[in-house]
């Protein structure tokens, strides 16, 4: 009995010394296999289930997913309010809570909610369009909306805090508001809390600053923007906005798992290639996606690919859809600037939009009749027109009581380049897809300049995507095949290559030796021929 125990208790022992030996698996490995198992589970889950095939052709509903800071205000204005009756329009759509896809004439939907919106929307019946902006000038622009909204509670005389603010507004009965609307209902009562506490701390009447660095760094006054960047709330709303929103993932998501995809990509930056690559794919099937700092190019190409559509269905588009805005007027002597169209987003900071007479519309307005693309440009422009007037004047009286805080693009230069750097870091998966935005807006606008009629592109299109797809599912992506064509032309020289160094003496060696051998061919083909002919 002594040698079987004994042998038990060798193994015992050499089965403690190998766990002791073998590498211990880590919480944070644990954490990280379990991120990675959440956000490819969604990312799997998320694909789309139509080939996109027909994503040029506007279906029954428009959903313009309105990414905060990108002009979006500007095309639901001057552009959908005039192609659309306000009975077309989903009701309070931009209040998800009322939101209401099922109403009988809805067919627009224009919303800061995010892409989890669809999942109240009948997919195979909805286009989506877009507008994406450079990442580092729209965390700018959402900073200084942030101030500017916030700074005009610091103008009324009888609120001495943001406590009594917020009692006086929810006893007031009032439409939707930018403190109804994500991501202003966050940040807006955030930044407000912040100028409160800053302007008790210096003095309720005093309004100059002690501590100014640059507009963007007015201590005393305004969280600085470098604060501003790394504070806890715009990790979870700002940085990578947009991709989170076109992948529907913000915290405002209809999506139950959509705070733990955030972490973990958040906590493991590598995992942020799956959101990425969702994004990117659901941005190839939008019906537009346009860019804010092309914003001319942007409305026509807008104009084209959703205007011509929604006038067609209508039943009352003139088809003469090639024609432009009149030559003998300054393009840009309407076009508003991407920050200040945006300032006047919500140009009421307790009552909503419906008081500003320049952005109201009614179902007059529309003046549809005989309707032409490019009598829609006119009419947007002198749309724009209007919202620039009411801008400036906004602007002012808004950042009264924190002057020093004078934003503009020349002072944007004065942000130390670490800031700008850390913005960069920080939004590095928005960087890379609004790189793929540009590259998508580039095919737009060269389907646009073939001068042909986008209703007629769209089928072409259609059948160029079916092609495509046809060669996906027999194994050979479009590319693919022409990378086959171009690498059968090169495998000789790839197989010589291989098998003899290829150093520079030896090509041309090899050049010389068939030049010369083909001259001798033709010589001696030819003296034959000659000898012939003297016998």
């Amino acid at each position: 009995m002594a040698r079987p125990l004994g042998l038990v208790l060798a193994i015992a022992l050499l089965a403690a010394v190998s766990v002791t030996l073998l590498p211990p698996v880590s919480a944070a490995d644990d954490d990280y296999a379990h991120c990675e198992g959440a956000v490819r589970g969604w990312a799997d889950s998320a694909g789309e289930g139509d080939d996109g095939a027909d994503k040029l052709n506007l279906k029954d509903l428009l959903f313009f997913l309105h990414i905060p800071r990108t002009g979006g205000r500007a095309y639901f204005h001057c552009f959908l309010k005039k192609l659309y009756t306000s009975a077309q329009e989903c009701p309070r759509s931009y209040d998800k809570l009322r939101f209401d896809p099922s109403h009988p004439d809805c067919k627009l939907v224009v919303s800061h909610d995010d892409y989890s919106l669809t999942s109240k929307m009948p997919k195979e019946r909805t286009s989506v369009v877009t507008i994406l902006r450079n990442p580092v000038d729209r965390v700018f622009s959402t900073y200084e909306f942030s101030v500017e909204v916030a700074a005009r509670f610091l103008v009324h005389p009888n609120l001495t805090s943001a406590k009594s603010m917020t009692t006086r507004l929810l006893k007031k009965t009032r439409g939707v508001s930018t403190l109804d609307i994500w991501p202003w209902k966050y940040l807006v009562p955030w930044m407000r809390e912040d100028l409160f506490a800053r302007r008790d701390a210096r003095g309720i009447d005093k309004t100059q600053s002690s501590k100014k660095v640059n507009p963007y760094d007015v201590e005393d006054m305004a969280m600085p923007l470098h604060q501003y960047i790394n504070n806890p709330v715009a990790h979870e709303i700002i940085h990578n906005g947009a991709t989170f929103q076109v992948t529907g993932l913000t915290n405002n998501s209809y999506f139950d798992g959509a705070h733990k995809v955030r972490h973990c990509v958040r906590k493991h930056p590598d995992l942020g290639r799956f959101v990425l690559q969702v994004a990117k794919n659901r941005l190839d099937r939008m019906l537009y996606v346009g860019l804010t700092e092309d914003h001319e190019e942007s409305a026509r190409l807008f104009a084209h690919m959703v205007g011509a559509q929604v006038l067609s269905q209508s039943g009352i588009l003139n088809l003469d859809i090639q024609e432009d805005p009149p030559s003998g007027t300054d393009p840009h002597s309407s076009m508003l600037d991407q920050d200040d169209e945006e300032t006047n987003e919500h140009m009421n900071s307790t009552d909503g939009w419906s008081s500003n007479g320049a952005l109201n519309t009614t179902d007059d307005d529309h003046g549809k009749g005989n309707m032409t693309v490019g009598k829609l440009m006119e009419t947007y422009e002198s749309c724009i027109a209007s919202l620039r007037k009411s801008q400036s004047s906004r602007r002012k009286i808004s950042l009264k009581k924190v002057a020093e805080a004078n934003f503009t693009k020349a002072a944007r230069r004065q942000v130390p380049e670490a800031v700008l750097k850390q913005i960069i870091s920080l939004n590095s998966l928005d960087m890379e897809l609004y790189e793929h935005a540009k590259n998508i807006f580039t095919q737009e606008h060269l389907m646009l300049k073939g001068q042909q009629p986008m209703v007629v592109q769209y089928k072409q299109f259609g059948d160029q995507k079916v092609t495509q797809e046809h060669l996906m599912l027999k194994g050979q992506h479009p590319v693919v095949v022409q990378d086959k064509q171009s690498a059968a032309q090169k495998d000789w020289i790839d197989t010589v290559c291989d098998s003899w160094n290829c150093s520079t003496w030896k090509v041309v060696a090899l050049g010389l030796g068939i030049a010369v051998t083909t001259v001798f061919i033709v010589f001696a083909v030819t003296s034959r021929r000659t000898l012939k002919l003297k016998i």
